[in-house]
Parts: C-alpha cells; sequence; structure tokens
C-alpha cells in the first residue's frame, strides 16, 4: 500500500495548522511547525505566496483533510462517493467516514500517540473490534461497536493514555476504559467532534465539479 514517506512537518507548515502527525513532538518546542509557521520553499519562507484563489481554498482544504487522516486520492475520493450516497448532508457524511475509520478511533481513544502508530497498532493485529482481530485500518466503526487493545506488554499502550491525556480528550462519541484497554463507540461522530476544523463544503463543491 502506498505510503507519505517525506517529512511530515512540511505538510503541517503547507496547510498552515498543526495536524498533529508526529503525536506528542507537535506539543513541544521541536515542532517544526512551532518554528516555522510559513509554506516550506524559498517562496513561502519570504512570503511571496500571494492571494490564493477559491479553487486554491477548496484544494487545501482537502489537502488538508487528507493529510491529516493519512488517506491518499483514490481512497478519499472513494469516501467522498459513498457519502454522496448516503441520505442527508454530503460533507456531513464524509466527516463521519473519515472519523470512523479504525486507526483514527484507536487514535482518538488515547491509545497511540498520533494516527501513524494507530494504524501500525492496526496493522499488527493489537486492534479487535468487537472480540474479532480487525487489521485493516480503514475499517469502519458503527455505534455499539466496542473496541480492544490486545498486547502482551501494555506497558506503551498506557504510557500513551498517561501523556497524551495530558494535552488532547477523549471525544463525547466515545467511551474509553483505559484500566482494560477498551473503548466503545456510543455514537456517530460529527463535526463538532473534530479536533481540526474542516471546512467539508469546500471539499464538496471541489469534487463535485
Amino acid at each position: 500500500m502506498a505510503r507519505y514517506l517525506d517529512s511530515k512537518c512540511k505538510l503541517c507548515r503547507r496547510e498552515g495548522t498543526k495536524l498533529f502527525l508526529k503525536g506528542q513532538r507537535c506539543n513541544t518546542d521541536k515542532c517544526s511547525f512551532a518554528k516555522r509557521p510559513y509554506p516550506p520553499g524559498e517562496r513561502g519562507k519570504l512570503g511571496l505566496s500571494g492571494k490564493q484563489s477559491y479553487y486554491a481554498l477548496q484544494l487545501r482544504e482537502k489537502q488538508k483533510a487528507k493529510r491529516m487522516y493519512g488517506v491518499l486520492e483514490r481512497q478519499f475520493r472513494r469516501y467522498f462517493e459513498l457519502a454522496s450516497h448516503y441520505k442527508g448532508e454530503t460533507g456531513k457524511r464524509l466527516v463521519q467516514i473519515l472519523e470512523r475509520r479504525l486507526d483514527n478511533v484507536v487514535f482518538k481513544l488515547l491509545f497511540a500517540s498520533s494516527r501513524s502508530q494507530a494504524r501500525q497498532f492496526v496493522r499488527h493485529g493489537f486492534v479487535f473490534v468487537n472480540n474479532k482481530r480487525v487489521n485493516v485500518p480503514s475499517y469502519l466503526v458503527s455505534k455499539d461497536d466496542r473496541i480492544e487493545i490486545k498486547v502482551k506488554n501494555a506497558k506503551l499502550i498506557k504510557t500513551n493514555i498517561e501523556i497524551s491525556s495530558k494535552t488532547r480528550s477523549v471525544p463525547s462519541w466515545l467511551f474509553q476504559d483505559k484500566d482494560d484497554l477498551k473503548g466503545e463507540v456510543l455514537r456517530l461522530p460529527g463535526k463538532e467532534d473534530l479536533a481540526v476544523p474542516i471546512n467539508e463544503q469546500m471539499i464538496i463543491e471541489l469534487y463535485s465539479k
């Protein structure tokens, strides 16, 4: 499966906001975005980006969402097509689909310090949904699903919970049992549950052209 292997800090700088792609490092003085809050490259450093067109703003919103969730173009477009087939607002459904990804849920439950680490946990078979092992990061959880982490040595997971709880909290649509490393989906997520705001309407307009 294709993955982005270049510097993750460049992605935050390009989008002009912290996407928290490197876990707790993003909350320290070592954060590249905190030191250089401008786009990468010479033009960004000199402030020569210029005024962006509406299309460019739409593209930036799509790229921000893709990069935050670690999704590539083909899969992101499939999510848009899936959302467009649901009843209701397409933008709201798109946000729900992205938030319901299993790797994102593991991250939001504080079991992992970043979505990339959560994806690794899922790939290695440490994550169970309703007592069944699931090793597909893009698996979409549903209401009342129960998530559990099963590892021989839970020290790393508990350390993640301890450190992550200082800077972020478990969203209201999820329940966390930090002692048994379990979680439950209480309801489907909404836009108000996003840690980083996304203008999903711009994304819908871009794909609807």
